[in-house]
């Protein structure tokens, strides 16, 4: 037996709004994610050439903690300022 509920979307907005914040987060994240057709594909070829942009300046992705990684990507975002190499 299937059951169906219907909710108005202030209803599913509100039963979202209940959720701990990590799985609030991570239903978000999936609703956005079936929303923008192509998104994960794009997602990985930007997270390719942002590795490619560390390797060439000798930096290893991988290793970079996240404030060094935030500093990386604010580097190359903004022009006005030299990357660290």
């Amino acid at each position: 037996m299937e059951l169906t509920v219907k909710l108005t979307t202030e209803q599913v907005i509100d039963f979202i709004r209940q959720m701990p914040g990590e799985e609030r987060l991570a239903a978000i994240l999936a609703l956005a994610e079936e929303s923008l057709p192509g998104r994960a594909e794009r997602m990985k070829s930007l997270e390719s050439n942002v590795r490619e942009l560390c390797a060439e300046r000798r930096l290893d992705w991988n290793t970079m903690t996240d404030e060094e990684r935030q500093d990386f990507i604010n580097d190359v975002v903004h022009e006005d300022r030299q990357c660290a190499q």
